[in-house]
């Protein structure tokens, strides 16, 4: 079985690379197109550049738009206590660095603390 030929909003990969910045907004969703039309930050050029340049990128830039010409590239992205490495693929086009690196770990929980009941302390041994 063969693997489907990705598209985002009907445009393949290729397609979306030729586009203009402007072009592209234009078929983000409304806070990413906001965000474009308002014009990249200073920080987030010199990102844009550095990423056309180099093939592994470390930012703490987490507002950035992933563009299209940034798919096969690795980032290395900041979550706050160390960088965390991404490979753009191309089902992360128009989301922001931010949304693919998470700031919180899960909780998880695995026994009960000193001073539980005798019944919630049974309870989760089975």
């Amino acid at each position: 079985m063969a693997k489907k030929e990705f598209t985002y909003k009907g445009l393949g990969l290729e397609q979306l690379k030729e586009l203009s910045t402007n072009q592209f907004a234009d078929i983000l969703p409304s806070r990413q197109r906001r965000s474009l039309k308002r014009g990249l930050t200073d920080t987030q050029k010199k990102l844009f550049e550095k990423i056309k340049k180099k093939d592994v990128v470390k930012t703490h830039c987490r507002d950035m738009i992933v563009f299209p010409n940034m798919v096969g590239k690795v980032i290395r992205i900041h979550n706050g206590k160390e960088f965390v490495s991404i490979t753009v693929i191309e089902e992360m086009i128009g989301k922001y660095f931010g949304e693919l690196v998470f700031t919180r770990k899960r909780s998880t929980h695995s026994a009960p603390g000193v001073g539980a009941t005798k019944s919630s302390a049974s309870s989760s041994v089975k």
